[in-house]
């Protein structure tokens, strides 16, 4: 897979070495000389250009590319760079970066974006995850189709510990993706039994998150003594 990477701060080089290192082959474009340090990712290619430049993306044959990620430390740069990787080359999946979580709001298929990536949003979604039992917490927005990437730790008191996937009457529009049990990670099959303590991530339209909420953190009857 062929994948452009705008900006090429520590952000950038980060995630190209992380493509690299899984195969990949990775493009770091940047317009600052000073960013063009070949030394530390020296098994990517790179480009001294202007990203949000139409003669710099045709130089990098960006419709060669299966994905486009814009990385820059510019909300405006990376909207830019999405929108025109999306409508003039036709890039299947573009990564964008949101710096200022006001902003988020224009990550979407509208300006070409196919998933946003809030660096502080994701930050205060992993502590939630840490400390949350029972609640959910959106940890990824994808634009396109408006659906995200949420978790719920399944609380001990929950009517579903006990219950296999199978027999669930999930959500409209929900799909349970992995089971985290302790270190282990599971693959969802209608036979798996739910725990209490499980990690269970979705994909879920935004609509059905507090339906998905509701359904999962019910409470069963505690009997009396």
């Amino acid at each position: 897979m062929r994948v452009a990477i705008a900006g090429a701060g520590a952000v950038g080089r980060s995630i190209a070495g992380e493509l690299l290192e899984n195969g990949h082959e990775v493009l770091l474009i940047d317009k600052a000389p000073t960013a063009i340090s070949v030394e530390r990712v020296p098994q990517a290619e790179w480009l001294l250009a202007d990203a949000c430049e139409i003669t710099s993306l045709d130089e990098a044959a960006l419709q060669r590319c299966n994905v486009v990620i814009a990385a820059t430390g510019d909300d405006k740069v990376n909207l830019v760079v999405s929108l025109l990787a999306k409508t003039e080359y036709g890039v299947p999946r573009v990564v964008a970066r949101v710096n200022n979580p006001k902003n988020e709001w224009l990550f979407n298929e509208s300006w070409g974006v196919d998933v946003a990536v809030s660096t502080p949003r994701l930050m205060s979604a992993l502590v939630e995850e840490a400390v949350s039992v029972g609640d959910l917490v959106r940890l990824l927005r994808f634009s396109h189709g408006d659906a995200n990437l949420v978790e719920l730790t399944l609380p001990p008191e929950s009517a579903l510990a006990g219950t296999q996937v199978g027999d669930v009457a999930w959500p409209e529009d929900t799909s349970l993706v992995t089971i985290i049990r302790g270190s282990r990670v599971l693959t969802p099959s209608p036979e798996e039994t739910l725990e209490a303590g499980d990690e269970l991530l979705f994909v879920a339209a935004q609509a059905r998150e507090e339906q998905l909420e509701d359904l999962l953190s019910v409470r069963r009857e505690v009997p009396l003594d």
